[in-house]
């Protein structure tokens, strides 16, 4: 049966990691790399795997590609502090191990909660990532934000879901999504886009109206109205802040 490497990258995730690390002990190896975090984060992962790394960042797709270079198996899964696998993913992969892999790597879904209420529509819910990947055959295509596997074969899907612990309150949101929009807006300009009034009016409008109405967001109630709003805000935010680059060039 191929071994399993699980792969963090951490920051000041103290309130997080914990539960991530005891859900993933059944993996044949954990392994850390912390950007020098300033909490308690590095040492409570030391209780769980002697493979913690110090390493400056590098960005996300940077970050998580230094991890996997230092796992010991081909196989990895690559876990973020503030998600937790399932007995019943735990399960599946062990037993696609057993059998042996026919893809290069596996889509698994993700079940998200936002203040500790889970979402089930707003676009959230089937929400599906690269995370199991053979490293010999994937590898994560460096963006500034949105980070993901490509690989060179084919990919297949696991039912089993992992939990996602998102944004714990509004104000949780706006501290991040101040970094993702800048990371956005620059990996917009980079591929030489540019934004202007009808793109901060319109888009945030259409990004609500996805959200809330066609992926039925008012279904979750409240929530599906909060985060529908928020994601408005945050698309608004990347395009002014897109604009703001061209003004000052």
């Amino acid at each position: 049966m191929p071994p399993v490497s699980v792969v963090i990258i951490t920051f000041n995730e103290e309130n997080n990691i914990r539960a991530a690390l005891e859900s993933a002990v059944w993996a044949d190896e954990i392994v850390v790399v912390d950007s020098f975090s300033t909490d308690s984060t590095a040492d409570i992962c030391r209780e769980f795997t002697d493979r913690v790394y110090q390493e400056k960042w590098r960005g996300f797709s940077g970050q998580k590609s230094y991890a996997v270079g230092l796992a010991k198996n081909d196989w990895v899964f690559v876990l973020d502090s503030d998600e937790r696998f399932t007995d019943e993913l735990r399960n599946e992969i062990e037993g696609l191990m057993l059998e042996g892999p026919s893809m290069a790597g596996y889509y698994v879904p993700r079940r998200n909660h936002f203040m500790g209420r889970e979402i089930r529509h707003c676009g959230w819910s089937p929400d599906n990532s690269i995370r199991l990947f053979d490293r010999r055959k994937g590898a994560f295509k460096d963006r500034s934000v949105h980070e993901a596997v490509e690989l060179s074969g084919e990919a297949g899907y696991l039912k089993a879901p992992m939990l996602h612990y998102t944004y714990a309150g509004i104000s949780d949101y706006i501290i991040r999504m101040d970094r993702y929009s800048a990371l956005a807006a620059e990996e917009m300009r980079k591929e030489g886009r540019s934004a202007g009034p009808s793109d901060m009016l319109l888009n945030p409008v259409f990004t609500f109206f996805k959200m809330f109405l066609v992926r039925q967001g008012f279904r979750d109630g409240i929530y599906g109205l909060v985060i529908s709003m928020l994601y408005s805000f945050y698309t608004f935010s990347k395009y002014a802040k897109l604009w703001e680059m061209r003004e000052k060039k």
